[in-house]
């Protein structure tokens, strides 16, 4: 929440939004209300102004609650915006040094109600993007109404492809690996394609007749196949070792010399990525035990990132392993709020049918433990936390992990630039926390990203050199705050 007592000291942004408002309700507000209820909420001052130097200041609006009828009038109006994901509280009359502000708070809105268009035009739907609000292509409209949708992607019977765009070695090695993790079970009988309709990857099609699911042809199809129904499909494996090398290694969907599927991928990427982990020895009922907390949490991190994925989406899906640490980055969104999956309890996968899948080889889980789960590895190990960062035009979502020990230039992987290790989203989580406070010393900072003060110092002084964040006052007395 803004802290009005210091107004002038904010500045308009992803998520402050100031109007001047002294002739009425501007029309331009319905715009950055779709925009914030799309991508990360935000709040709209009425009865602000922005100065030349972009400074904010309260000019006194006349007649503050007429503003807030009138604005309860026309959201509350189907012909105006799509859905109300306002609360009473979210509305509100604020005063500032004797000037009298309207204050609008609007949350990112649940997947189930975006779109959030406006004027009864689906295609008058907006995102906000720095300052400014844009409105959305064909393409992110097409995303948000996938993920509203109850039955997740994968459910979609592919009533014109038939049974023959299944790999059969994929089929065969995924059933070796369920009799392995669950011996005896009830499907263990059946023939092949009575097995495949039981776990979701084959379904009964309009004709009445038996076709693959999105989810059976993405795990178990042919990468020629896959690409029919998700034209953007393409999976990417890279390794970079060297810095004056592209990459060192490299697996890719197309390459034609095995499936391309994601069930294939999975295998061989996650053997992989657990080649530098180190492995204390353990023994457990006279047998070696190679399996550690790093390697469960590097499974389901790996698994997230495949079930998660907007297959229908722009891009592909890239998994980089460095030196210092990996990247997973997928098409698409968030479907829950970063916090609430951190938090854990929460589970909305993207792909539902794949992940019960996973689940059935004992790979991911279901109960919203997974992502708190990587935290908590993390954390114990003494590594600098994992990091999500959402993008937009087009929608991915990044998980960056480092194997750097807090405050320790050595880490258990060898560490390269250590430029390399200050990503994107805990500088984003700086700036949306200087968005909230005007300004902020480093221990208050380094208090809210859970990191040391030297860690924190690092990401500062990145901003800094990006000409984002200011540093004002010397040692102990040094504050930062968003540039104007």
């Amino acid at each position: 929440m803004i802290d009005f007592s210091k107004l002038e000291q904010y500045r308009e942004n992803n998520r402050i939004e100031a109007k001047k408002a002294l002739g009425g309700l501007p029309k331009s507000i319905w715009e950055t209300y779709s925009a914030f209820a799309n991508t990360y909420g935000g709040i709209i001052l009425l009865g602000v102004e922005e100065r030349a130097d972009k400074s904010l200041h309260p000019v006194d609006l006349p007649d503050p609650d007429r503003l807030i009828r009138e604005f309860w009038d026309i959201v509350n109006n189907p012909n105006k915006t799509s859905v109300n994901i306002l609360s009473a509280r979210d509305v509100f009359v604020q005063e500032v040094d004797g000037a009298h502000i309207v204050v609008i708070r609007v949350p990112r809105a649940e997947r189930s109600y975006k779109p959030v268009y406006v004027d009864g035009n689906p295609l008058c739907t907006y995102r906000r993007n720095g300052e400014g609000d844009y409105r959305c292509t064909r393409e992110e409209y097409q995303a948000m109404v996938r993920d509203a949708s109850v039955r997740t992607q994968d459910m979609l019977v592919l009533n014109e492809m038939d049974l023959g765009v299944f790999h059969p070695e994929s089929v065969r090695s995924y059933r070796q690996r369920m009799r392995l993790s669950r011996p005896g079970h009830v499907w263990e009988s059946l023939e092949d394609e009575e097995f495949l309709l039981k776990l979701g990857a084959v379904g009964i099609g309009s004709d009445g007749k038996k076709h693959p699911t999105s989810a059976g042809l993405l795990m178990f199809g042919n990468e020629y196949d896959i690409v029919r129904e998700f034209n953007a499909y393409f999976l990417d494996y890279q390794e970079q070792y060297d810095a004056d090398t592209r990459w060192t290694d490299r697996i890719i969907s197309s390459s034609g010399d095995w499936s391309g599927n994601v069930y294939d991928f999975y295998f061989r990427i996650y053997n992989r990525l657990i080649q530098d982990i180190k492995v204390p020895f353990r023994m457990d009922g006279g047998n070696r035990v190679d399996d550690t907390p790093v390697h469960q949490a590097l499974r389901e991190a790996l698994a997230n990132c495949l079930v998660n994925a907007d297959y229908y989406g722009r891009q592909g899906l890239v998994i980089l392993k460095k030196r210092d640490g990996i990247t997973m980055s997928n098409p698409g969104s968030f479907r829950i709020e970063l916090d609430a999956a951190k938090s854990g309890g929460v589970s909305d996968p993207r792909n539902g049918t794949m992940l019960k899948m996973f689940n059935l080889i004992d790979i991911g889980e279901r109960a919203g433990s997974g992502i708190p789960n990587i935290f908590r590895v993390w954390r114990e190990q003494g590594w600098a936390a994992p990091t999500f960062t959402e993008q937009l035009e087009p929608e991915r979502t990044i998980l960056s992990l480092t194997f750097e020990k807090i405050g320790d230039k050595k880490s258990v992987i060898k560490i390269g630039d250590k430029k390399s290790v200050i990503n994107e989203k805990m500088k984003e989580t700086i700036i949306a926390y200087l968005t909230d406070h005007a300004e902020a010393k480093t221990a208050e900072i380094a208090a809210y990203i859970g990191l040391k003060l030297s860690r924190t110092r690092d990401y500062l002084n990145e901003l800094i050199a990006e000409d984002i964040v200011v540093a004002e006052g010397g040692n102990r007395n040094r504050t930062y705050r968003l540039r104007s």
